[in-house]
Order: C-alpha cells, then structure tokens, then sequence
C-alpha cells in the first residue's frame, strides 16, 4: 500500500479547501471564490445560518425522528439535500416550507426524504422506482397508466408504514417547541437536521424519542 505524505502547509491547504467545501457548498458555481470573495460571502452567509437554519426530518408526525436529513442526503428527484435552495435571508411564513431543487432543468418544487432499504430506494406499489416517477408533487409513474402517485409499502423500523411518515421541515424555534435537539450554531452548508453523530443513526436505533 502506497502511502502519501504531506508536509504541515500541504495539510493546512487540504484542511482549509474541505472547510471551504463545507461553507460554500456549490454557492461558487464550480469556480473558487477568491479570498475577498470568501471573506465577503462569509460576513454574509455565516450570521444569516445562525439565524435562519432550517432542520429537516422524515418521521410520523408526533414520533421519532426516524431520519435526519444531512447534505447528501437523496431527495425524491434523485438530487442531494445540498442542491435545494436551503439558505433564506428571510424564512417564509407559509407551511409547510417547500426547498425548490436548484438543479438546472429540474420540477422539483420541494424536498422530500424516500426512505432505502441498505443502498435501493423503496419501490412504489406499481413496482417502479422513484426515479421512474415525476419529480413534481404529483409523481405520477412515467412507466405505467395505472400509478397516480408514489406509494411505497415498507414499514419503517419505527413499525409504522412509511406512508405514515412525512419530510418536515422547521425553524430553530419551531424544533425546540417539539422538544428536538438543536446542536450547536454552525457555518456549514445544507446541514439540514444533523446535529452530532448519533443523528446519523436511524431514529429508532438511537432510540431518539420525541420528549428527549
């Protein structure tokens, strides 16, 4: 096994390039900012996450997290958590709040969690894929005439089915009224409901329950 060994400025560079990624996420369009274009988009962004985080989950409502959303987290229209627009200088009022998918082309309007089994998506109960359906709110099935809309029969281990559940997604106010954990402020991207390590576990495997 080759090993690669980096003095302390290379690391330092490494170190400073993934803190970059996390902050700014694809905010750059593929291009490094500048240092004065960090530092400015910093000044900007990094007080505004502080007050306007968003937390998203997919749970039964009045239950368990059963999974907290995190920046690469798979939406229905096949793009990452990270790719809808999840920074708002001001929060909107309506609700349910909808995180438009930022991908050029893309329908879809708002975020929604599809529960997997291992690394596949759960099928729908025409036996599609979610990816075989639309991305609008509709999602109806492109693959067959008898489908009207994305319906998957798992039972999540929470024991109830996943129709049950629902994407949710709330204000630092609004999870601390549900009693929710809330972490700790952070400048990073699409962070979505992490907020330490035990959130990346299944919501009944860490035995997260409403009231902790």
């Amino acid at each position: 096994m080759n090993r690669i060994s980096l003095d302390k400025s290379a690391q330092k560079a490494v170190d400073d390039y993934l803190e970059y990624k996390r902050i700014v996420g694809d905010d750059d369009g593929g291009k490094l900012f500048t240092p004065e274009e960090y530092e400015a988009y910093k000044s900007k962004i990094v007080p505004q996450r502080a007050k306007n985080r968003l937390y998203v989950s997919f749970g039964v409502p009045g239950g368990i997290d059963c999974k907290l959303i995190g920046p690469e987290t798979q939406c229905f229209c096949t793009h990452r958590y990270k790719q809808h627009k999840v920074d708002f200088e001001e929060i909107p009022c309506e609700r349910p709040l909808s995180l438009p998918c930022r991908v050029r082309g893309c329908r879809c309007s708002a975020y929604l969690y599809v529960p997997q089994i291992g690394s596949n998506h759960v099928r729908c109960k025409c036996k599609h894929l979610p990816q075989d359906h639309g991305e609008t709110a509709d999602h109806i099935c492109k693959k067959c005439g008898s489908c009207r809309g994305f319906q998957s029969t798992m039972t999540c281990g929470c024991g109830q089915p996943s129709s049950a559940h629902q994407t949710l997604v709330e204000t630092k106010s609004e999870r601390e009224a549900r009693g929710r954990p809330v972490g700790r402020d952070v400048p990073y991207a699409a962070m979505g409901g992490l907020t330490g390590f035990s959130s990346l576990c299944e919501g009944y495997l860490s035995l997260e329950t409403s009231n902790s």
